[in-house]
């Protein structure tokens, strides 16, 4: 694995990038709190038959943490961003790991460029709101009644501690234990008073919602070829947010699996294996 910089809408953009570059495209948005980190262990996995690039976003691991006056931290301007970054690299053709907050941005680059997306990996990334999990509760009150003190509270979240419970929060011990500290350390490590303009994206949350029927109608209009793997102890997105995507696209293949939120850090290889079986029907 290597990495390496861009500049993109001016801001320097770091990304990790893993095998030959003219083979296939894995391209991987990564979620919250964390970076391109996430995909550290899948990348060497896939980078025989793939060539897989995972950029951290603005604001997220080494990547430049821009003032909102010139970087607004709001899901569209992440998705503008997402949609620079591949034009600046010039990555024409992939296939999208969809996760977390980068399904939102992964989302909306797929409805504007449909042409590109040769395939869709969807891991614990929901746009169905009549199936979001009771950890959903906090947000939707602040989302009824946007109040600065409920914001305020959404942003005690930012912590060493609320870091540690967005990667192991919901996991039984016996999964808990192969998460290593080192997620939420080095993500709370890398956290400057700048970066807490994160608070902003539960502010800007609620505009996903409205992005939901749109990206519905995005799978049953193009039908992308679909692998969706998912984690089933997630507070945020149950077992059923994975299972309401063959409302739209009933032709995807739906792997539920007994992890997590972070499923690549307790199932790293039976996510591999379903990836490289759906991966090789793409190439």
């Amino acid at each position: 694995m290597r990495t390496a910089t861009a500049r993109v809408q001016g801001i320097e953009t770091f990304y990790r990038h893993a095998g030959d570059p003219s083979a296939p495209l894995l391209l991987l948005p990564h979620g919250y709190p964390a970076s391109s980190f996430e995909f550290r262990n899948l990348m060497p996995a896939l980078a025989d038959d793939w060539y897989l690039v995972a950029p951290d976003a603005p604001g997220f691991g080494y990547s430049e943490t821009p003032p909102p006056t010139v970087f607004p931290y709001t899901f569209a301007a992440y998705a503008d961003w997402l949609e620079a970054f591949t034009d600046e690299l010039g990555l024409d053709r992939y296939v999208l790991y969809l996760h977390d907050y980068g399904s939102q941005f992964g989302f909306e680059l797929a409805m504007r460029r449909p042409e590109r997306v040769a395939g869709l990996v969807i891991q614990n990334g929901d746009i169905y709101e009549d199936r979001f999990g009771p950890k959903y509760d906090a947000l939707r009150r602040y989302w009824s009644d946007p109040t600065p003190l409920g914001l305020h509270e959404l942003a005690a979240n930012i912590s060493e501690e609320g870091f540690r419970d967005e990667f192991v929060g919901e996991l039984p011990p016996e999964l808990a234990d192969r998460v290593a500290p080192d997620l939420w350390m080095l993500h709370w490590a890398l956290m400057t008073p700048g970066r807490f303009e994160y608070a902003r994206l539960f502010h800007d949350q609620r505009t996903t919602l409205e992005r939901f029927p749109l990206q519905q109608a995005y799978l049953r209009e193009h039908r992308p070829p679909t692998l969706i793997v998912w984690g089933e102890n997630d507070g945020y997105m149950p077992a059923d947010a994975a299972r309401a995507y063959l409302r739209d696209v009933p032709e995807a293949e739906l792997h539920i699996l007994d992890g997590g939120h972070w499923l690549l850090e307790t199932h790293l290889g039976e996510v591999v294996d379903r990836l490289r079986q759906f991966l090789a029907r793409l190439a």
